[in-house]
């Protein structure tokens, strides 16, 4: 059952996508017209976060899909772990993909990371700017100080990458240049 309503929302993303026009191919299948691996053969999914800037309001950073460079991240700034106000510690995690119903304010699917120090739902999840986000990381299309673009879209585009690599065995590291 649970499988069902899984892909029930995938289908209703992509749907979504090609009513807006935007068309997708996912990173780990082509590059310069080439096949690189199918999905199968791919044995979880790796996670980075390098994170470059540091401002009084925000942490911005880089995402990294299995060695490829994906999309902006935006944090709070840090503030000694502390919940609601401060991005999450360095450090390696595990996440997995936390559907619609079980979230009371996303309504679509995102991630959630697990086991971070003194915290619970830190997710991966949509917004611009750090008012969006209380301790969460926002994915975007572009960045500026404290901001990032699209987030929307960079959401959407990480959910189906990571679902086109089998969506298990989600592993994050968080590294400050």
């Amino acid at each position: 059952m649970r499988i069902i309503k899984w892909l029930k929302s995938l289908i209703t993303l992509i749907m979504a996508l090609k009513e807006k026009g935007r068309g997708y191919t996912p990173k780990t299948q082509v590059k310069a017209g080439e096949a690189l691996k199918k999905p199968t053969e791919v044995k979880g999914v790796n996670l980075l976060i390098i994170r470059d800037t540091f401002t009084e309001n925000s942490t911005i950073g880089e995402l990294f899909i299995n060695g490829e460079r994906f999309c902006d991240t935006l944090e709070n700034p840090w503030l000694n772990n502390q919940r609601n106000i401060s991005c999450i510690p360095e450090g390696r995690y595990k996440v997995r993909l936390r559907l619609p119903r079980e979230s009371a304010t996303r309504d679509y699917l995102h991630l959630l990371v697990q086991d971070v120090p003194n915290r619970d739902y830190i997710l991966f999840h949509i917004g611009n700017t750090a008012k969006d986000t209380s301790g969460c990381i926002l994915v975007g299309q572009g960045s500026e100080q404290d901001v990032v673009y699209n987030s929307q879209l960079a959401m959407d585009l990480v959910i189906k990458e990571i679902l086109n690599l089998g969506g298990e065995n989600i592993n994050l590291i968080i590294k400050n240049k």
